[in-house]
């Protein structure tokens, strides 16, 4: 199949701003250090300099330009069948705090673009959970269910804007659809200022708690009296977040369509779920999850997706390509509150499930409430036993486990560099270290050590990314070993190609 495609990057990130916020000098005292420069810590930022507090966001890249800017843009408490999902590990009371507080997130979305005059394209859309086949309609019936003990204004319907036939669907209207780096971008700006900053491109290695909280950074240190950590998934190790979280990668197309795109969000259930949603005139299709460091992974991601976007819609031009990642929790349940147990100066937010716009902003609701005095609510502490969810934590560390020993029982792929094509990529041994090697297009050579800086499993190449990706705990590596995703914050060791 031809592909017409003209960028390998998200729609949204095409709209990073040119402004940029630099690295931190001078002052490096603050109330509150937020780690991270999504949508979740910008969040939480600006509600706590609302409540007063100076705050730091240190961002290790461009504000919005990491998870933030790699997704559907979707913005909704009626999320496939997480609810039914949440009922089952933790009950239905929880379920239905996940719910209410999801749709305050939504709602708070819009209150803050029209306080701060974010120009963003926010519009209101229904939203779908939706069963294609009538075997997979008793799920969706069962999440509306959930939605409608929960307090959410769901319907059934059998009309869903999509051009096939659905047997069913939940559908919640008045959702929200918007350009997320354009939103982050606004939220950037309403924090920086008045004793408040942004910091980007400032990477945080590592903490020593004490009062206050000192966080070393690639620029130097900082300290706080508050701490939260909204690094999509959390850095370092003393809460082992990483023993209860999978990451898994899913895949976007957008596509300029000949006739009218869909206005509704709507996602599939079953064993292949699709999501979709417009942008003006481009239709954008996600699909083709798996877990994070599978092996064999190359383009034919990407191409799946884009089949079915053809075979559903008459394609004019697919105008872009991009990837998300996403960690969700044994028990489906956000990781929210204080990063150990009995620790009031750290905080985190984690595993919103590919829920993470409306997820990081419930969990800046809460963090705000909980660092700024309020009541807030301990129904997603981090620190829960959900004992009902333990047989898949166990599924979950016995794959971990057989990943960090297998494959270092596994032979070399390759004797040397010089087999390697360009474009691709192949694992050289020599006695019990691997190389991870990398021939770029125009035959240049990029060697870097496969020990995961996290923990040490060895990582395998992603061919639809072009990345080094962990099957442990989902770190990813470029060819050089530079830090795509954590919770790694160390570089992979760089290497003389083997053979060459």
């Amino acid at each position: 199949m031809s592909s017409t495609t003209t960028a390998a990057q998200s729609l949204w990130l095409a709209a990073l701003p040119s402004t940029a916020y630099p690295p931190p000098s001078g002052e490096r005292t603050f109330d509150v250090l937020v780690l991270g420069g999504g949508i979740t810590g910008l969040t939480t930022a600006l509600l706590l300099k609302r409540r007063g507090a100076r705050v730091a966001v240190v961002e290790a890249g461009r504000v919005g330009a990491g998870v933030s800017g790699n997704n559907t843009a979707k913005v909704t408490a009626l999320q496939s069948t997480v609810l039914t999902s949440i009922a089952s590990t933790r009950g239905s009371e929880v379920a239905d705090e996940y719910a209410a507080r999801s749709l305050a997130a939504v709602e708070l979305v819009a209150e803050l673009a029209a306080d701060e005059g974010i120009d963003c394209d926010l519009r209101r859309r229904d939203a779908f959970t939706v069963a294609v086949r009538d075997a997979e309609l008793s799920d969706v019936e069962r999440e509306f269910e959930a939605a409608q003990r929960a307090g959410l204004p769901v319907e059934m319907t059998a009309s869903v804007d999509l051009p096939y036939p659905v047997a069913g669907a939940a559908r919640l209207r008045d959702q929200v659809a918007f350009h997320p780096v354009q939103y982050v971008a606004g939220l950037a700006a309403a924090v920086d200022g008045d004793g408040c900053r942004v910091f980007e491109n400032t990477r945080a290695l590592s903490v020593a708690e004490g009062s206050p909280v000192r966080i070393e950074t690639t620029r130097g240190p900082l300290t706080g009296d508050r701490v939260v950590v909204a690094t999509h998934y959390p850095v370092w190790d003393r809460g082992l977040y990483f023993a209860r979280m999978e990451a898994s990668r899913s895949y976007c197309v957008a596509a300029r369509v000949r006739g009218e795109p869909v206005k509704g969000m709507s996602i599939t259930v079953g064993p292949r779920t699709w999501s979709y949603r417009s942008a003006g005139d481009l239709m954008i299709v996600l699909g083709s999850g798996h877990p994070t460091g599978a092996r064999g992974v190359d383009r034919s991601c990407y191409d799946a997706v884009e089949e079915h976007l053809r075979e559903h819609w008459d394609v004019e031009q697919v105008t872009h390509r991009w990837s998300a990642q996403d960690p969700t929790p044994y028990d489906h349940t956000p990781m929210i509150g204080t990063y150990t147990p009995g620790n009031s100066r750290m905080y985190v937010a984690s595993g919103f499930s590919k829920w993470g716009l409306s997820g990081g902003t419930m969990a800046a609701a809460i963090l705000s409430e909980q660092i700024g005095g309020g009541k807030g609510t301990d129904v997603f502490s981090p620190h829960r036993v959900s004992l009902r969810a333990l047989p898949r934590l166990a599924r979950l560390n016995a794959k971990v486990g057989a990943d960090l020993v297998g494959d270092r029982l596994m032979p070399g792929r390759i004797s040397s560099a010089e087999e390697l094509a360009p474009g691709s990529a192949g694992v050289v041994r020599s006695g019990i270290e691997r190389t991870g090697v990398y021939r770029d297009p125009d035959g240049g050579l990029h060697a870097v050590s496969m020990r995961c800086t996290h923990l040490g499993c060895l990582v395998r190449f992603n061919a639809a990314e072009n990345s080094w990706d962990c099957p442990c705990h989902g770190s990813r590596f470029d060819v050089d070993g530079e830090v795509l995703e954590g919770p790694a914050v160390r570089p992979l060791p760089g290497r003389i190609p083997p053979g060459e």
